[in-house]
């Protein structure tokens, strides 16, 4: 894992303010590195690795080989066809490529926090929490569970100034490391994906058996859940039924039906690991509502 216990520290990506759309009220979504699911749609690819990575924009790129130069471990060498070559295993992450690049041309995506450092930074938005309705935090990521320990310290600490929480999971973790946050949640954001086993596996690369399992123990133990669902019209349309009727018939009712947009697309080859996506018809707005319509018609 990307943390230390006794320096209560994990590795985020980026924290969004103002957030409207990461559960209820105005919140602070902070978002985890670390993801356990290769979803073929992935919107956030920076989030797999749970370590911070280096990023490379070729199209600001000047060609001055100043990171080459400045670069300790020799990792970064310049190339004519692709602008930069780079040898993973040689990066310490010092981050010096990065400060030295002229054009900006480089990144280091994600960076360690301690939980005092965040917390005074979430601090900051408590007016505009006191200010909506349930207004608060939203733990997010790829998966904030796998840094579990920094996660439960946040939650606690943030229950104790009795600001809303929210955690944001896919479910594809142990059942007790739910119960560790249990006490400290005040609303899961509970992803799924498909149904069947075989179609999930295609799609996000694992089996759904623990993700539904779990889903079924945190209502049983009394968590409010609100289930949140992608549409990919060409991957999972044909599972909407079955996850409805999974759904309703364990009293699961607060769903809500995602558009799949293609922000994410891209993103992946500015990593010079060169992660490879694929890209997806968009959902429009009104065959989202048609979608809704076959998923609610009989039930609203």
């Amino acid at each position: 894992m990307c943390l230390d216990k006794e320096e209560k520290t994990a590795v985020i990506f980026n924290i969004q303010r103002f957030s409207v759309f990461d559960g209820p009220g105005v919140r602070t979504a902070v978002f985890f590195k670390g993801c356990n699911l290769r979803c073929r749609w992935c919107h956030n690819p920076e989030s797999y690795e749970k370590t911070p990575q280096l990023a490379y924009d070729r199209q600001k790129c000047i060609g001055c080989g100043r990171c080459a130069a400045v670069c300790p471990g020799g990792c970064l060498i310049p190339d004519p066809q692709r602008g930069l070559l780079y040898r993973k295993e040689d990066c310490i992450k010092c981050g010096r490529c990065a400060r030295g690049c002229y054009a900006r041309a480089l990144s280091i995506i994600g960076s360690r926090v301690t939980a005092d450092a965040l917390m005074e930074e979430l601090l900051e938005d408590l007016p505009y929490y006191r200010e909506s309705v349930d207004g608060g935090v939203t733990f997010s990521g790829g998966e904030c569970m796998l840094q579990l320990d920094f996660l439960e310290e946040m939650l606690r600490r943030l229950k104790a100034e009795n600001i809303h929480t929210a955690v944001d999971t896919a479910g594809n973790v142990p059942y007790a490391d739910f119960e560790r946050i249990l006490p400290f949640t005040d609303l899961f954001l509970y992803d799924m994906k498909a149904f069947h086993e075989d179609v999930h596996r295609e799609l996000t690369g694992v089996s759904n058996e623990r993700i539904k399992d779990n889903l079924l123990r945190l209502k049983q133990a009394g968590a409010q859940i609100k289930i949140r669902i992608p549409v990919i019209e060409e991957l999972n349309a044909g599972e909407l039924p079955f996850m409805r009727d999974f759904l309703f018939e364990n009293g699961i009712r607060d769903v809500e039906l995602l558009a799949y947009h293609r922000m994410g697309v891209g993103k992946g080859e500015l990593l010079l690991e060169e992660i490879r996506q694929e890209g997806f018809e968009e959902l429009s707005a009104q065959k989202l509502e048609e979608y809704n319509r076959i998923f609610f018609g009989n039930v609203k």
